[in-house]
């Protein structure tokens, strides 16, 4: 909730100022944060999995959904339909919370933290970073977690290029790594 409000009070201003939007609607915005946990190890062991879910209910703050393959690969004996991971997607106040927690929590307990690359953006002002650890989210009871598990978390912006996105994450508060 403080986080939008800061958007709509601060970050919305500077931006239509920086880019000189006429229609306030085409101001960027966050859309939707996915948070992804694929799991190889699902195959052989299905705990690992039911785990995975758990941890990620807890970070997420809803219910993951359990993502299944789409065909079959003989070397990993992975058949079609079979459970190798979890995702979910969050949107309005349960993503600005989270958006919240991951920079001003979560990130700042990373091991030797020099910030997020500024290149990983796709083209189209959309977002992804990857997390090694779950156990920064202070959500999670590190003597409760059996392995350590890494997740990809998408940040889905509504603008159209990257040097928008970027400037709208920058100015929520997002730690651009300088290179």
């Amino acid at each position: 909730m403080r986080l939008k409000e800061f958007y709509e009070k601060d970050v919305r201003p500077n931006l239509v100022k920086e880019f000189g939007y006429r229609n306030i609607s085409r101001v960027p915005r966050l859309e939707k944060i996915v948070i992804n946990m694929g799991l190889g190890e699902a195959i052989q062991n299905i705990k690992v999995l039911e785990s995975a879910v758990e941890e990620l209910k807890q970070i997420a703050g809803q219910k993951p959904v359990v993502t299944r393959a789409r065909k079959s690969i003989a070397t990993f004996k992975l058949r079609a339909g079979m459970p190798i991971g979890c995702m979910v997607t969050l949107r309005g106040e349960r993503m600005y919370e989270f958006f919240d927690r991951l920079v001003n929590v979560a990130l700042p307990r990373v091991r030797d933290f020099r910030g997020v690359s500024p290149r990983s953006f796709d083209g189209r002002g959309n977002f992804s970073l990857g997390v090694r650890e779950q156990i920064i989210f202070p959500e999670i009871n590190y003597d409760k977690v059996e392995r350590i598990q890494g997740m990809n978390v998408s940040i889905l912006t509504t603008s159209e290029t990257d040097e928008e996105a970027r400037a709208l994450l920058k100015l929520l508060g997002m730690p651009f790594r300088e290179t």
